[in-house]
């Protein structure tokens, strides 16, 4: 199994504020602004894609200096940085799709080459229920084949398809009456999506960054490309908005570094729905150094197993002994993006005030990743769990609760999660259930992954013999000790007697006969003899 390991710290930080007040003739310079930034994106990520993975230093330069002439040498070094960025990200995208597409066919193959009816074990699935079910997946396996074949091709030739706006919204437009949206509408989104305002920071340039400057009052400041230099209102071919910006979130943070003239990157943008305007910051900050794992663990910790639709937390002592009572968090993933995340935060708020007031200093998770699980060719007809296991957003979940958990001073430990849940359930949900506590399956997998965080073993130790007497009872069992390798692997099938005992008259007993009674006399005096204790396993 895989080692515990602390979860390094949040490397960025980013918070958005509303631009209240803007005036008519604001909104119109700010659409106009991005609109023409948004179609130098659009030629820009064009030229990019056409250069595939022949692109280098000289092309980009020269594609920097086509885009200079149209707006400025900073707005050109952004629209270059956000193009390369977007292509290498529909690059890591292509790789994970020839990667589940090699999946799914390993998997077709495998189970078409097992006999019709034939069952699946633990390991893996078995054969196809029936032959009408063989030929289709025989089919789809054609399919997937050929799939697999063109993207390998346009891999190796470097070739992305990458839309501008979204797929899922350039869908829409053909289905506007599933969207629910008018043409009018769908035009709306469509061009805000493909609107393009932002800058990158700079250090030592005056607040952190020249081309969108923000001031410690919050008075913002646009530099016009060169071909709207005419709609300024201020010197230097600059735009001042006249609604004030304020950061309530890490304002503080935020105000220390634009003073110091570091630097601070900015992005405006269009919420269509409410018909509103954000203006979202961001910088980089050194990894938040993590504290060793032993200091982790020393005040106890919190183990939290995820589902689908709550957190299951327990708290364990510094001895992994579970404290109180199991601790759920409830969250919906269903409807929006939005609504998923909000629900997704409002859980990790709860989790970690909770996890500050039972006075841990860390929280141990699953290193869960479903990437090779979610393909439907591995587990067939069990679309509910199918469904479970794509809704689950570990990579979000992770991400946010790093973050989240920083600035409350808590650490997040990640540890392997195999057996968590069946082993959990097996050594601690009975022992945890009560006649005033009822202790589920998620309760008592929170409690092996708490156990697992702090490098105690979860099997708990077998119950002791009603007696004394082994041979009334039978020989009691107990677990490895933590420093043995490979403690929480399974329990090889030992055939045989489960003791390593020396039978009466054997070994090194069989010629000394004293060495076999308790009180060292010889059986001739007429006491019982006893054979040796045994040793456990």
């Amino acid at each position: 199994m895989a080692a515990s390991f602390v979860v390094p710290g949040p490397a960025g930080v980013a918070v958005r504020d509303r631009l209240k007040g803007l005036t008519a003739g604001d909104e119109e310079v700010l659409c106009a602004v991005s609109e023409h930034l948004g179609r130098l994106a659009s030629k820009d990520l064009q030229t990019r894609c056409a250069d595939a993975v022949d692109h280098d230093g000289d092309r980009w330069a020269a594609r920097k200096r086509a885009l200079t002439r149209h707006s400025s040498s900073r707005w050109a070094g952004s629209l270059t940085k956000y193009t390369h960025d977007q292509w290498a990200l529909s690059r890591r995208c292509q790789l994970a799709h020839i990667q589940g597409l090699e999946a799914g066919t390993r998997m077709l193959r495998h189970r078409l080459s097992l006999p019709v009816g034939e069952r699946g074990s633990k390991r893996g699935p078995g054969g196809y229920r029936s032959r009408r079910e063989w030929h289709a997946k025989s089919r789809r396996l054609a399919c997937l084949e050929a799939r697999l074949e063109a993207a390998r091709a346009d891999w190796k030739a470097g070739r992305v398809r990458v839309v501008r706006g979204g797929k899922r919204l350039l869908d829409a437009r053909h289905h506007l009456a599933e969207a629910q949206l008018t043409e009018w509408e769908w035009r709306q989104r469509w061009e805000a999506e493909r609107w393009f305002l932002a800058a990158d920071g700079e250090s030592g340039k005056r607040y952190g960054n020249e081309t969108i400057r923000v001031t410690p009052d919050g008075v913002v400041s646009i530099k016009l490309p060169t071909p709207l230099a005419h709609l300024a209102n201020a010197p230097h071919g600059r735009y001042i908005l006249a609604a004030p910006v304020r950061f309530r979130h890490r304002g503080e943070e935020w105000a220390n570094r634009i003073t110091a003239d570091r630097a601070v990157a900015y992005r405006i943008h269009l919420d269509v729905t409410p018909g509103r305007w954000y203006l979202t910051a961001s910088w980089q900050r050194p990894v938040v150094q993590t504290i060793p794992l032993e200091a982790a663990r020393a005040r106890g910790m919190v183990g939290v197993d995820t589902n689908a639709d709550h957190f299951a937390a327990y708290q364990l002592d510094r001895h992994g002994n579970p404290v109180g009572d199991p601790h759920r968090f409830y969250f919906d993933l269903s409807g929006t993006a939005e609504h998923r995340d909000a629900q997704l935060r409002h859980a990790v708020t709860r989790l970690l005030h909770w996890a500050k007031r039972v006075g841990v200093s860390a929280i141990g998770i699953e290193d869960l990743d479903f990437t090779a699980e979610k393909t439907r060719e591995k587990h067939g007809r069990r679309k509910q769990f199918r469904r479970l296991i794509s809704g689950m957003p570990t990579g979000r979940l992770k991400a946010r609760l790093v973050s989240m958990a920083a600035e409350q001073g808590l650490a997040i430990v990640a540890v392997d999660p195999a057996y968590t849940s069946r082993w959990g359930a097996q050594h601690w949900q009975k022992p945890l259930t009560s006649s005033k506590r009822k202790t589920t399956r998620h309760d008592a997998a929170a409690v092996a992954i708490g156990r697992r965080a702090q490098g105690h073993p979860i099997r708990r130790r077998t119950a002791p013999p009603r007696t004394h007497q082994s041979d009334e009872c039978g020989h009691r069992t107990v677990q490895a000790r933590p420093e043995v390798s490979g403690r929480e692997g399974t329990r090889p099938r030992i055939p045989g007697p489960r003791t390593r005992s020396v039978g009466a008259g054997c070994g090194a007993n069989a010629g000394d006969q004293n060495a076999q009674h308790r009180s060292g006399r010889s059986a001739e005096h007429g006491f019982r003899q006893q054979d040796s204790f045994p040793l456990s396993l």
